[in-house]
């Protein structure tokens, strides 16, 4: 893989800046990344941050090793528009398109071909990572491999990635989707698991797959097939959209661009609080601003001016808690967590996405279990998981606590040996979030690549603020 001179002087410049940013930074100062865009709903401000311009840009692409070099920051909405021109996709792509390389690495990442390929981190040959100590460490499956296993789910507490280097897949041009219904959960995580397992439906490939579940009774589980041909194309860029011709429709055909960005238009369906389905308003909205960042700076806005608060409580309610989470449940545990949260929780639709670690021999050493391939995320290598998203707002009693029901919902995971991302509210005591995400090694790792403790702690950052 060959990367152009005047790129690499342009990366190199870059790199440059940010290590001198992080130098010039007066001791004790927070250390954060000033991004264009975010994914996180941890709305917690603060002012500066270390400026990560010029590393936003797909380096280079190798069609014959099926390899790309990527700056950190680049979005996959630009990582995709530079492999599909060769046939290629990232092995996992987000479902949004302002979601970075980067972020999936270190903040977790998941998508409709996790069934088959695990997280996007598990596709990363190696990385180039700057340390709190200012020291710009290259890490691959033989060179520093604690660094890279411990990248997953460290948001940036261990390190910055500002160049990685990732596998890519061959794609065809369109993909054919089936929308099976199924009537309960049992039903949906029996087909879920024989999908994982097999990678077909009724005797037909399956190179995509994931769900959404309307009501107790209402499952559908898509599955794609990509294919080199199709007798029509469906458009949900437009007045259509796509989550709810899933019940409207068995089939539908995309082209595989319009497929790996089915879900950001709409936000999933969370353009619907804002008004932009409404069949007036999405005329009168410009097509350009039906995306999920401008949906998340309005909520953005919202969370600052308290107006979803205010009208809350003046129906009655104490006011209302967000609840935007994606949680891990194994899969035959899948059932009994829908059955807590159509009981306790009440928000629709929901999503889901089957997930198992993936099996290669690039992914790296074998797991025991007293040494997890990911120790910050630790899975279970011979169990299917099920990621569960919900993203809404639920009124509170008077007298419960700001983050009750997100609390609950942590309750409940630990008895069901699940896990949630911490891109959002959480609320773990110290001993139950070492437990979940590695508390132990998280700790030898900070001490090994940031003693001076430069960069921000993991529970700190995700839990307390």
């Amino acid at each position: 893989m060959t990367v152009g001179v005047d790129v690499a002087v342009a990366h190199q410049e870059a790199v440059d800046a940010v290590r001198r940013g992080l130098s010039e930074l007066p001791p004790g100062a927070p250390v954060r990344l000033r991004k264009k865009t975010s994914n996180l709903f941890r709305f917690r401000g603060g002012e500066g941050g270390l400026a990560v311009d010029g590393l936003d840009r797909v380096l280079s692409v190798d069609p014959e090793a099926r390899t790309a070099d990527v700056q950190g920051m680049t979005t996959y909405e630009d990582l995709v528009a530079a492999t599909l021109p060769h046939g290629l996709m990232p092995l996992v792509v987000p479902q949004l398109k302002t979601i970075t390389l980067g972020g999936a690495v270190v903040g977790l990442g998941i998508e409709s071909t996790s069934f088959r390929n695990g997280l996007p981190h598990e596709s990363v040959l190696e990385a180039d990572v700057l340390t709190g100590t200012g020291e710009i460490l290259r890490t691959a499956r033989d060179e520093l491999p604690d660094l890279l296993a411990g990248l997953p789910n460290s948001y940036g507490t261990l390190g910055y990635a500002l160049r990685l280097r990732i596998e890519l897949a061959p794609v065809r041009p369109f993909v054919r989707l089936r929308h099976v219904r199924f009537g309960s959960a049992e039903e949906t995580a029996k087909a879920l698991a024989e999908v994982t397992a097999t990678r077909e439906w009724a005797g037909e490939r399956v190179d995509f797959c994931d769900g959404t579940v309307f009501s107790a009774d209402e499952h559908y589980v898509t599955l794609g097939e990509m294919v080199d041909s199709a007798p029509y194309l469906s458009d949900y860029t437009g007045q259509g959209i796509y989550y709810r011709s899933i019940q409207e429709r068995d089939s539908d055909h995309l082209t595989i661009h319009d497929y790996l960005w089915r879900w950001d238009t709409d936000w999933f369906w969370c353009s619907r609080a804002l008004g932009v389905q409404h069949p007036v308003v999405r005329r009168l909205w410009p097509s350009r601003y039906r995306r999920s960042d401008v949906y998340r700076r309005l909520v953005a806005l919202d969370r600052r001016v308290g107006l979803s608060q205010a009208i809350a409580r003046r129906s009655g309610a104490a006011g209302v808690e967000p609840i935007i989470q994606d949680v891990e449940v194994p899969v035959e545990r899948l059932p009994e967590f829908l059955a807590f949260f159509h009981d306790e929780i009440g928000i629709s639709p929901v999503w889901l996405c089957p997930l198992r670690q993936r099996r290669t021999e690039r992914s790296g050493a074998a797991q025991t279990p007293d040494r997890p391939r990911w120790p910050l995320y630790p899975l279970d290598p011979d169990a299917t998981y099920v990621n569960v998203g919900f993203w809404s707002d639920a009124e509170l009693a008077p007298g419960q606590a700001p983050d009750h029901h997100n609390r609950r919902i942590e309750q409940v995971l630990l008895t069901m040996d699940g896990h949630k991302s911490l891109y959002s509210t959480a609320s773990y005591p110290r001993d139950e979030f070492d437990a979940l995400y590695g508390g132990a090694t998280y700790r030898e790792l900070k001490a090994r690549y940031d003693p001076d403790g430069r960069l921000p702690d993991l529970y700190t950052k995700t839990v307390t603020g």
